[in-house]
Order: C-alpha cells, then sequence, then structure tokens
C-alpha cells in the first residue's frame, strides 16, 4: 500500500511466532547474507547435489551486466533516469478515453462524469495487453490499477473537497471521487517517432469504478456471507477499490488486487468479528462516502451501501455483508468491453496487495502469490485444482471467452499460509475446513464453523492462518517469480510495530473470530533481522518450491538501509541504499538470466534525505553466493528517481524489453510537461501518472 494511507491500527491480532524471531535464530545459524540456501534445507527439500540451489543456478552461465551508471540521489520535481534515456509522461491522471472530453487544465473542475470517463487517480499497478502478436511491443491495452485519490488536487479548483472531516458530503463530490477510484484500459501506441500516445475512443477503453457491477465467483458466491440489499442472492457486487499490486493470468486476463478498501466503510454498531480484525472504521469512513445518503439524486443505494451497520431484520433489508464482497482478486478480460469484472473469491479474503503467478509448468497446477499487507500479517499461496493446459493460453486479438477459463483455474483450489522455519525450510499450511490447527482441531471447528463451511473460511482468511500457525510478517508487499527457475522473490516493506531490544511483545485479542487459543501479537522486539525500531528500511526474502508443493527452502536476498547505518548488512552504498521495498518485477532476459526491479515507497529517513523513492535493477545471476553483499554491490544499482513527495510503483516493460513502463503516484509538484525529467518550476496541480522509459538508441533497457 502506498504510506500515505496506511492504515496504523491494522495489525495482526494472532499469536503466532513472527518472523522476526524466525530470523533471528535463522541468523544466529548462518551468515543470510554469505551462503545463499541453507544446506539442511536444500537436501531436505530435494534439490540435490545444488546445495547452493537459489545460488547457483545461474552462474552456470555468464550473467547479464547492468550497462548504465547508478544515478546520483534526487530530491527535485522531476523523473531522473541514467545518461542516455529518455522519460515520457503517459496517460496521467484526467487523460480523456474519448476524443470529446475537454483538454486538462489546471482549473478544470472534474465532475463525476468526466471523472467516470477519464484516466483515474493515483496509478499503481498494471499491465500491457497485446492486441496482436506481431505488434506486441508497439500496440496494446494498458490495465491501470487507480489505487485512492488526493482529495486536494482533485477538488484544487474549488479550493479542497467540501466536509472532508466531518457534516455530509455532497453527493456530486461523492460520486466523483468513487469514479476516480478503481481500473483504467486505456488503448496505447508507438508512433514512429518513438513517443508513446494513448488512443482517444479505442474500444478498448474502458473503466471500472468503485460503483460498477461485477460478479462474485468460487466458495464465497451465492453463500450467506455476500447476501444484501442489492444482491439477495449474494451473486453480485458493487465496485472494486484501493487496487494496489495487480497480476496477469496466462490466459491473458488482469488480476486487480483490493487492498485498503476497509476504510471506505463504516459500522457505528454491532460488527462481525471480521469487521475488527481487517479494519472497517467505527466513526466515519475515510471519504464520508455514506454520509451522502439520502441526497435527492441518489440511485439504488449509491452512498448508503458504504454504512455497513445492521438495520434491517435480515441480511437481505440493509449492507452489513457490504464490506464481505470486497477483499478479493478481480478478474478482468482487457480485451472483452461486454464482460463483467469477476470478483475471485477461492484466493482469500484479505488486504491483497498483489497476486503473482508461479512457474506455469503443462500438467501441474497453476499457484498464485499474495501478501496481506499489514503489519504482522501472512504471505498466501492459492493452488488451482485443475492441471494447466497450454492450450488455454492467451492467444492476443482472438475472441473467446477468457472469463471461463479463469473460473477453470481460479474457483477451485487450496488456498494456503505460510510458515517460515528457522532452518532455512518453511511449510504451506492449507486453509481447508479439514485441517488441523495449531492445538489439534478440525479448523472450521476453531472458527465455529460448520464442517462443509469453506466460505466462511475464505471469509475470516486471517483468523484461519492464526490458527494453522503462519509466520507474522513484515507487511509483506509485492512478489514476482523467475519463470525458470520458479524461485519467489517478495518484499516486506517494514514495521512499525517493532519495539526496543529487551523489549517484551504485547498482545490483543481485540475483535478475533477466535477463541482463548488466539491472543493477539501487537507489537514485538527488534532483532538481528530487523536491528531498528519502527523498522522502517524492510528486506527482501525469496524462497523455492519443494518437489511437493507443500515444503519450500527460503532465505534473505536483501537488506534495505542507509549507507550510513551501523548495521547494514547488505552494505549498500550512497548510489544504491533504499528502505521500504515495496513494488518488485522479475525481468526475464531468457536462457535462465534476468533483472529484478525494485521500487520504494519510503519513509524511512537515513534515506529520505538523500533521496527521494525511486527505482533499482538487480541482477540475481551475477551475484556471488546468490544474496546482496558488500562484495557485489556493483550488480545492485540505482536505475530512476521519481519527483518529490512520490511514490515509484507499478512495472513492466515491453516484450522486446526496449520501454519499460513504471508510475509515479501522488507526486507534489509533477509533471510540468510530457518531458518526465523536466524540473518543475513553480507550482503546477499534481497528476499521478505512467511514465515510460526508453533508451535513446532504441536498445533494450538496462544491458
Amino acid at each position: 500500500m502506498s504510506k500515505e494511507i496506511e492504515d496504523h491500527r491494522v495489525l495482526n491480532p494472532g499469536t503466532n511466532e513472527p518472523f522476526a524471531s524466525v530470523l533471528e535464530r535463522h541468523v544466529s545459524r548462518r551468515s543470510v547474507m554469505r551462503g545463499g540456501l541453507g544446506l539442511a534445507a536444500a537436501s531436505m527439500l530435494g534439490f540435490g547435489g545444488a546445495a547452493q540451489a537459489l545460488a547457483s543456478g545461474a552462474m552456470q552461465k555468464t550473467p547479464l551486466s547492468l550497462a548504465f551508471e547508478s544515478v546520483a540521489g534526487s530530491r527535485t520535481d522531476a523523473v531522473v533516469v541514467p545518461s542516455g534515456y529518455t522519460a515520457q509522461v503517459l496517460v496521467p491522471w484526467g487523460t480523456p478515453l474519448s476524443g470529446e472530453a475537454p483538454a486538462w487544465g489546471d482549473e478544470l473542475a472534474m465532475t463525476a462524469e468526466r471523472q467516470a470517463a477519464s484516466v483515474g487517480m493515483h496509478h499503481d499497478g498494471m499491465h500491457g495487453f497485446p492486441l496482436d502478436a506481431e505488434n506486441a511491443s508497439r500496440r496494446f491495452v494498458l490495465a491501470l490499477n487507480n489505487e485512492y485519490i488526493d482529495q486536494q488536487a482533485l477538488w484544487a479548483p474549488q479550493g479542497g473537497p467540501t466536509n472532508a472531516e466531518a457534516g455530509a458530503r455532497p453527493a456530486e463530490e461523492s460520486r466523483t471521487e468513487i469514479n476516480a477510484h478503481g481500473v483504467t484500459l486505456v488503448g496505447v501506441r508507438k508512433g514512429d517517432d518513438g513517443r508513446w500516445a494513448h488512443v482517444p475512443g479505442s474500444p478498448y477503453n474502458r473503466r471500472f469504478t468503485s460503483a460498477t457491477e461485477m460478479e462474485l465467483a468460487g466458495p464465497v458466491a451465492g453463500s450467506g456471507y455476500v447476501r444484501t440489499r442489492f444482491s439477495p442472492e449474494g451473486r453480485l457486487a458493487r465496485g472494486t477499490n484501493n487496487n494496489c499490486g495487480n497480476g496477469l493470468t496466462p490466459w491473458g486476463t488482469y488480476l486487480a488486487c483490493e487492498e485498503n478498501w476497509p476504510n471506505i466503510f463504516v459500522n457505528t454498531g454491532e460488527r462481525f468479528p471480521d469487521d475488527a480484525r481487517i479494519g472497517i472504521p467505527t466513526e466515519r469512513g475515510r471519504y464520508g462516502w455514506e454520509t451522502s445518503a439520502g441526497d435527492p439524486s441518489e440511485k439504488n443505494d449509491e452512498f448508503a451501501r458504504f454504512d455497513i451497520t445492521p438495520r434491517g431484520a435480515d441480511a437481505g433489508e440493509d449492507y452489513r455483508n457490504e464490506a464481505r464482497t470486497f477483499g478479493y482478486q478481480v478478474e478482468i478480460d482487457p480485451y472483452d468491453g461486454s464482460r463483467r469484472a469477476v470478483k475471485r473469491t477461492a484466493l482469500g479474503r484479505f488486504r491483497h496487495e498483489g497476486c503473482w503467478l508461479g512457474k506455469l509448468e503443462p500438467g501441474k497446477p497453476v499457484v498464485f502469490y499474495s501478501g496481506h499487507d499489514a503489519r504482522n500479517e501472512y504471505i498466501y499461496k492459492f493452488v488451482s485444482a485443475a492441471a494447466w493446459d497450454p492450450a488455454d493460453a492467451n492467444r492476443p486479438g482472438a475472441a473467446y471467452d477468457r472469463l471461463e477459463i479463469g473460473a477453470k483455474y481460479l474457483d477451485q483450489g487450496v488456498l494456503y499460509a505460510a510458515r517460515f522455519d528457522a532452518d532455512g525450510s518453511g511449510e504451506w499450511l492449507a486453509l481447508t475446513p479439514d485441517a488441523r490447527t495449531r492445538d489439534g482441531r478440525r479448523l472450521h471447528a476453531a472458527l465455529g464453523l460448520a464442517a462443509d463451511d469453506l466460505a466462511g473460511i475464505i471469509i475470516n482468511t486471517c483468523d484461519a492462518a492464526d490458527l494453522m500457525g503462519a509466520t507474522p510478517m513484515d507487511r509483506p508487499e509485492w512478489a514476482s517469480v523467475d519463470p525458470a527457475s520458479g524461485e519467489v522473490y517478495i518484499t516486506l516493506t517494514n514495521n512499525s510495530q517493532r519495539t526496543e531490544a529487551g523489549s517484551e511483545a504485547t498482545y490483543t485479542n481485540e475483535g478475533s473470530a477466535i477463541d482463548e487459543h488466539g491472543v493477539g501479537f501487537a507489537t514485538a522486539p527488534v532483532n538481528e533481522a530487523n536491528p531498528r525500531s519502527d523498522n522502517g528500511a524492510g528486506h527482501i526474502i525469496r524462497w523455492r518450491e519443494g518437489s511437493n508443493g507443500t515444503r519450500f527452502a527460503w532465505e534473505v536476498f536483501v537488506f534495505g538501509a542507509a549507507a550510513a547505518d551501523g548495521d547494514n548488512r547488505s552494505g549498500l552504498t550512497a548510489a544504491n541504499q533504499f528502505a521500504s521495498p515495496d513494488g518488485l518485477w522479475y525481468d526475464d532476459r531468457g536462457d535462465g538470466q534476468g533483472i529484478l526491479w525494485i521500487q520504494t515507497d519510503n519513509g524511512y529517513e537515513g534515506v529520505a534525505e538523500h533521496t527521494n523513492d525511486q527505482l533499482l535493477a538487480v541482477v540475481p545471476g551475477a551475484l556471488e553466493g546468490g544474496v546482496v553483499t558488500a562484495e557485489n554491490q556493483q550488480h545492485l544499482k540505482r536505475f530512476a528517481v521519481g519527483p518529490n513527495g512520490c511514490e515509484v510503483t507499478g512495472i513492466f516493460a515491453t516484450p522486446d524489453r526496449t520501454a519499460l513502463f513504471i508510475n509515479i503516484q501522488h507526486p507534489g509538484n509533477w509533471p510540468a510537461s510530457e518531458d518526465a525529467t523536466e524540473v518543475t518550476q513553480g507550482d503546477v496541480r499534481p497528476r499521478a501518472s505512467t511514465v515510460v522509459i526508453q533508451k535513446e538508441d532504441g536498445g533494450q533497457v538496462g544491458v
């Protein structure tokens, strides 16, 4: 999630051993930054003679080299890229999707209708879907998450929002803000001059907002948990919200991941246990949309649904279950504008940071990974019941039912939570009704559910993971997978609930659905892996799956730090120091080679005083020992820096790797023009934007 909207109330109320203490013992067993995968774990998982399985796989070949000089840290209102590169602003917030809307201006008043027909606000995860194989690197549909809004920028012409903190919000303002969230689909193309542009009026241009009607699918669909006055059968939902990271499927659909959605609701009455655990406010929603209810222009409870306080005789008479229609992976067909988006509930209900495809192999299940971005929450894996059939692979430009294929792989399967053990091994814990909890009970019984109530387990995913003994982590965010080796990387961005060395952990069970066995874990003391209280630097871990799919081996890949920190475990320098790793993408260059791109959402002062948020590149296959150390710093370089106030997020490249796309979210005073590198002179109305980075000579980015 963006640090701009992190909910500091949210933390895991479980009692499972936190990753911090697991890692402390792991560090004491061996030097994490020196040895690669532990011998015991490698042997146990059947990695054969490759005792350094994570470290040595790519060392058989000549590794890639990063052919650019690390850029200096920057604190300017501009994007900084290496010498020989250009950076172009593309589809900033408010860009009209048709050719008929008025051109942008700092004084342009945004309306609900105009926003619904324009690019949404605060760009985050994204991907490009080619329209044909021949022009895949020049012409595609850009699917783009719009995570949240900046009310001051949105309402700048009128001096800010009305009644932002108290009182009733004007219906038109609430409606406009609702339409600024969600997902944007927009056709883009590269011109003969090498410049990129969106395609106004493209048949693929489309918005999904916090009001768009969507389908529910999987175990929760049709259950009593999601019955509302709008959908008494529990089959439909309205809107997708606070989509942060993203995912893509091998059959050609986009996954928008609902993350900070609880804050848009309010419950002032009796609460479901999952409401408290997930962080539903009790006084006022983040934007107060519920206060617009009763306006004469309101249609079909468009605002009333955000107040989930029980009022009727049953769920069919109110919106007590409305929040339970959120917290899922949302599948969108970017090629077919006639289809609704589908919320795939089998992949769990929590604050999804992303949805990352695992190694894809014919005849084996399809795997997706996701992190729950909150302090002391968990990492999850979904394994499809259906085996992958290459005949289902995407055929760009062809017309067929991609969402039907999605149902085949995403509506049935097993959801797992991860436990990390001190010996460098780990286990995936199945969240199924009959699974045995830590104390020997059946999971359904421990949650107070019927024996066949998989929907109830999905609704209470977090509590189920507590009971099974998953390892609380330091805010798991983006993940990415090396498609050749299957190695999974995930960012653990920070944890503001790290306390001083020698202090005791504190606990709370407020709102937990579990019984006296689930005393809540609230804070944890620092340890060797997280040596700072209020840990702001974060780190990246990786793992490789074992042969049976339920065991894995893990290690720390790199620790974030300031170069001047006394405990700079990865030996970072002024040329590559970073903190709070967030976005992540493994850029496969073929033949087992690749670049891991790391993006930051930093609030750690030791780094922030030297540079704005940034994009770094590292070649894992070039690292002696397989992890970042003081001896191999030349393989980790700062590639780009964002403008003041921003987060650098969202990333992918064209198939030919000649254009790298990133997003600049919540800039403070940018962009000044279409040239992203132009330093803003004076003040502008800030606009989140996609930025296209290319080499001046047209070559591949990074090498």
